[in-house]
């Protein structure tokens, strides 16, 4: 039995030590903002944050979750100002990898509250856009580090 907190709250889960956290959040806990992209770690649809770390859930096995913290897409409020910005931006287009992108970004903002071009393109570099839309995302970003920078 591994326990682990997802958004918050406590789970228990009895599966396979090496089921994939995607499956166990996407099947098991029915948290379906994760999204399934490539399966081998590559494109980062799957991003979610780790004790505050984006990590792609397709590559961490259930053994490696005892008693961490994972914030999936469901757990990011819709006044977050990531959220918030990427409505204002029109980043979305499928829309497909957007959770990913957007965890992604959080932890990002979280390292780096106020990130320069390159810090964007750096951090944001694992996640694919099949859509093209990199140019809104980055912009998008600066606009919710200056939302958060006017709360502080």
């Amino acid at each position: 039995m591994i326990t682990f907190q997802v958004n918050g709250i406590s789970h228990s889960v009895d599966l396979e030590a090496d089921t994939p956290l995607l499956w166990v959040l996407r099947d098991h806990l029915k948290l379906t903002g994760t999204k399934f992209g490539c399966g081998e770690g590559l494109c980062g649809a799957c991003t979610v944050l780790i004790d505050g770390q984006p990590q792609r859930s397709c590559q961490t096995s259930l053994a490696e979750m005892q008693d961490k913290k994972v914030t999936t897409i469901e757990g990011v409020p819709v006044s977050h100002p990531l959220k918030k910005a990427w409505l204002t931006e029109e980043v979305s287009q499928c829309g497909y990898c957007q959770p990913g992108q957007i965890m992604n970004a959080a932890g990002l903002m979280t390292s780096k509250p106020h990130p320069t071009d390159a810090d964007i393109d750096n951090a944001m570099s694992g996640n694919l856009c099949r859509c093209g839309t990199y140019g809104r995302i980055r912009k998008a970003i600066h606009v919710a580090s200056q939302q958060e920078g006017e709360k502080s």
